[in-house]
């Protein structure tokens, strides 16, 4: 049976993203994001967890990330988890987890002063914004629906 390697999170960007333009044509942009929860504990006190996530986009999605995304922006990511290991140069083994996105929603700004730009009618995706999103097949004649009157 084969295992599912799924993340969904919703959060606050901890900071602008970082983006490199590798010289194959790549882009990738890495950035945090903070998810939070808050819970009453055993002694009425509210508690607030904050979890930070790191997060790496490659491509299309990078290049949206570059041109939109800002600190404090709350953004969906859906993903999966990525493991790198590694020696440092004391020989140490070094282990680091971050968040390969795959899927990235802009869900608005947390500065209601200063909204995120609204896309240009060219970068406008009315669905969430999948790098991999497979192309819907054309309809052919003997597929269509009778018209109706339905303004929608």
């Amino acid at each position: 049976m084969a295992g599912v390697n799924k993340v969904i999170l919703i959060g606050n960007l901890g900071s602008d993203p970082e983006v490199r333009h590798l010289s194959n044509g790549s882009v990738v942009a890495n950035f945090n994001i903070a998810t939070s929860e808050t819970y009453t504990n055993r002694d009425g006190q509210r508690v607030t967890q904050t979890e930070w996530h790191r997060i790496e986009l490659w491509d299309g999605l990078a290049k949206i990330a570059e041109q939109y995304l800002r600190k404090g922006q709350m953004v969906y990511i859906e993903g999966k988890l990525r493991t790198e290991t590694w020696q440092d140069k004391d020989g140490n083994n070094r282990t680091t987890t971050r968040i390969r996105g795959l899927n990235m929603t802009m869900l608005g700004s947390r500065n209601t002063d200063q909204p995120a730009p609204a896309p240009t009618p060219e970068q406008h995706h009315p669905e969430p914004m999948n790098e991999a999103a497979p192309e819907a097949p054309a309809q052919t004649s003997s597929e269509s629906e009778p018209e109706d009157d339905l303004p929608f």
